[in-house]
């Protein structure tokens, strides 16, 4: 639940915060008869990557124990943790500057004449948002299901899910009536490190189905087992797999890789933040 409730608030949040921004804009310059189309291009986006991660899901549940199953889920584990990666750190880059950014493209969408523009601006960016959202929450899904997954902790994920996008949402609504004036950097930075993090734990999960699939056969020695002490099949110790890392029994590679990763990461994302802004 957790993992998913942080995705989904981070991923709402960039996302409406984007419409939220063309919005105030518009209403701000007189032009609210453009609301519409960007509620058409909101809808059209988040219909589109439903329907797509459904379809990748059921897709995936087709081949369940097959090593077809373990490429899938492998390939989506790397991809999450590149989209967080990339994602967090161009936040980090562009949070300022966004508004403007924005401002600029729906005035060329507005100059063009042509209506559509703003629905597939607004489009674009929940689209993007929602494909992410989409390979996250396949990887939260994928990771309790394979580590004895039951529909309970499927709802977990759908309750998570649920929550993150209604906070995201309310916060992105005050951001609509205060005008944007919402200052999101140190939520941003909060929820970066975070995210690095959950990343990690997606990496060091790929590293354990490439050494089960024989792809790698460095560092496949255990370095303990603590299974007795916090069981990744519990709750908290599924909470811990999702969002930390956490293996009752990992290897060398999975280790070593997960370190390297967070240390390297958290630390130039962080630099990075700490850099003033070019004008």
């Amino acid at each position: 639940m957790i993992p998913s409730f942080i995705i989904f608030l981070r991923e709402g949040i960039e996302a409406s915060m984007i419409v939220a921004m063309l919005l105030a804009y518009l209403n701000k310059t007189g032009k609210r008869q453009y609301f519409r189309d960007v509620y058409v291009g909101v809808g059209a986006a988040l219909l589109l990557v439903i329907v797509g991660g459904i379809a990748v899901y059921l897709a995936v549940r087709h081949y369940s124990g097959s090593n077809v199953q373990t490429y899938i889920e492998t390939t989506t584990y790397l991809l999450a943790a590149l989209f967080l990666t990339l994602m967090t750190f161009w936040m980090s880059r562009h949070a300022r500057s966004m508004n403007t950014e924005l401002q600029t493209r729906s005035d060329v969408a507005l100059s063009s004449g042509k209506r559509w523009g703003l629905g597939v601006l607004s489009a674009q960016a929940v689209g993007r948002e929602g494909l992410e959202t989409m390979v996250f929450t396949l990887a939260i899904l994928f990771t309790n299901t394979s580590q004895a997954g039951t529909p309970l902790q499927g709802r977990g994920v759908l309750v998570g899910a649920i929550s993150g996008l209604a906070v995201a949402l309310g916060l992105s609504y005050l951001m609509y009536k205060m005008g944007t004036k919402i200052n999101l950097k140190v939520f941003f930075r909060v929820l970066g490190v975070v995210l690095m993090i959950f990343a990690a734990g997606l990496i060091a999960d790929a590293v354990e189905n490439l050494q089960s699939l024989g792809w790698l056969k460095v560092g496949t020695q255990v370095l303990w087992h603590s299974g007795n002490v916090l069981n990744e099949g519990s709750n908290l110790g599924d909470i811990a797999h999702s969002l930390l890392g956490y293996a009752q029994s990992p290897t060398l590679a999975q280790a070593v890789v997960w370190v390297l990763y967070v240390g390297v990461s958290v630390s130039y994302f962080l630099a990075i933040g700490r850099r003033p802004q070019r004008s």
